[in-house]
């Protein structure tokens, strides 16, 4: 049986655990949450190391991408912790699944992007994201500068992002990593009024959920969200808020949706028994057998969900 675990520098409060047979392979896929300390990120990668399959780096990322890769410091020694058993930390998945769904739901008319209002809560975190749906007509507003480090600056295209990203990306990469993304309990608080216009401006909220969550507002009527790892519990207060139409990226097990790291842990796990490596190209050949499908619920009208 393989084992994929998701170490997260997240709330342990999200933790999930479930088996599961993907490709004819039984597999464990766990996710277990640190509240915020990285060296205990650390020293629990360090006693996997080489006893699973894969680990994931929840709650932070190796890199933020415009144009080329940023490397966030806060994220090497966790990386480094294992010498055995691969870390991955989703960008992969970031760069190939995340595009291919935005395309799915585009060509199969669930959700048309050509001239939509899009918020993009984080284009440097969802970078394959944002290019597709630029690549696919929608009108995007990047959320760097608002949700990351709390500058009320909308940006209005991807090259205006790469831009900013020069000067500002090596700046950012070198803080805290908590100064410019929620982590441990961080994640639950919301400040929804904020920055509650560009939500209520949008037709489509897209990126990272913790990003979401933050400062979503109470009123979500008549919204789409597309985003990644949401629990049983998120999946409730979005059908509070009204939300219309609930996207995640990744596949639905047992009421959870996990990360990109995770299932990129599962990637790689399924890549290593075929003797394959990890490029682009052979993620998406993996991903194409696997015929991975986004989680779709309608949440406030009437409308078929389809599980993956």
């Amino acid at each position: 049986m393989k084992r994929v675990v998701s170490v997260s520098i997240g709330d342990s409060k999200r933790d999930h655990y479930v088996e599961t047979e993907i490709m004819g392979e039984k597999f464990i896929i766990e996710r277990i949450g640190t509240d915020g300390s990285i060296q205990k990120a650390i020293e629990l990668i360090e006693k996997m190391d080489g006893k699973v399959d894969a680990i994931g780096m929840g709650g932070i990322s190796l890199y933020l991408w415009a144009g080329r890769p940023y490397t966030i410091r806060a994220a090497l020694p966790i990386k480094r912790a294992a010498k055995i058993t691969p870390v991955v930390d989703g960008v992969g998945l970031k760069n190939t699944l995340e595009r291919r769904i935005i395309a799915y739901l585009h060509n199969n008319d669930i959700v048309n992007f050509t001239k939509r209002k899009v918020l993009v809560t984080s284009g440097l975190d969802r970078f394959g994201m944002a290019e597709s749906l630029d690549h696919h007509g929608a009108d995007i507003i990047l959320g760097d500068l608002i949700f990351a480090i709390g500058v009320n600056v909308p940006i209005n295209s991807l090259k205006g992002l790469y831009r900013i990203a020069a000067v500002a990306a090596p700046i950012a990469c070198m803080l805290p990593f908590h100064m410019i993304y929620p982590t441990g309990d961080k994640q639950n608080k919301n400040n929804g009024s904020k920055f509650a216009k560009y939500y209520n401006n949008a037709e489509i909220i897209a990126g990272d959920f913790h990003y979401v969550k933050k400062f979503m507002p109470a009123d979500m009527r008549n919204k789409i969200i597309i985003t990644n790892t949401v629990t049983a519990e998120d999946v409730d207060q979005l059908r509070d808020s009204g939300l219309e139409l609930l996207v995640t990226t990744t596949p639905e097990f047992n009421g959870r949706s996990f990360g990109t790291n995770v299932m990129e842990g599962v990637v790689i796990s399924l890549l290593k028994m075929s003797g394959k490596g990890n490029t682009p190209a052979e993620y998406d050949e993996i991903l194409d057998k696997l015929d991975l499908k986004p989680r779709i619920e309608y949440l406030n009208k009437a409308g078929v969900a389809v599980q993956c």
